[in-house]
């Protein structure tokens, strides 16, 4: 259904030559409106070609027309909008992914710093070859095998 009467003020305003008058022949008024057919007008105010029709079904087909476009506009709206959700679901993931990978960096700066203090500790052990650390390390090797001759003899 046509809403030729609803019509937005700006849409024929952009129609209009800047005088004030109307290239468009749907907004110049209902007697100027086209005709088509097979013949032409002569007349320069009537550029489309003219029909033994009356002004009712010239009417009637710009009506048919202007719902036909009105279609096309709602159907194409719908696309913007569902292009405008999208767009604004990706701006929304980029944000979250950002917030992500600026929390992983700083998790990795505390264990890069944990780890680093733990492996300070190990070298500086490591650099002590005869401390106490070394006399635990051959207490537990000779507990083990304490444990598995025993273990072997009992089999």
């Amino acid at each position: 259904m046509s809403k030729l009467t609803h019509r937005d003020p700006n849409r024929a305003a952009l129609l209009s030559r800047g005088d004030g008058s109307s290239s468009s022949p749907y907004t110049q008024g209902s007697s100027q409106m086209p005709s088509y057919g097979r013949g032409y007008h002569t007349d320069a105010q009537h550029p489309f070609p003219s029909s033994s029709s009356s002004s009712f079904s010239n009417h009637r087909t710009a009506e048919e027309l202007e719902s036909q476009n009105d279609e096309a506009i709602e159907g194409l709206s719908a696309k913007v909008r569902l292009l405008k959700e999208i767009t604004v679901n990706i701006g929304t993931e980029v944000k979250d992914s950002t917030n992500l990978m600026a929390t992983l960096t700083d998790t990795f700066s505390e264990a890069t710093g944990a780890l680093s203090g733990t492996f300070r500790k190990m070298d500086r052990m490591a650099k002590k070859q005869y401390g106490r650390w070394w006399y635990w390390f051959l207490f537990l090797v000779l507990v083990f095998w304490i444990f598995f001759f025993t273990w072997l003899w009992r089999r």
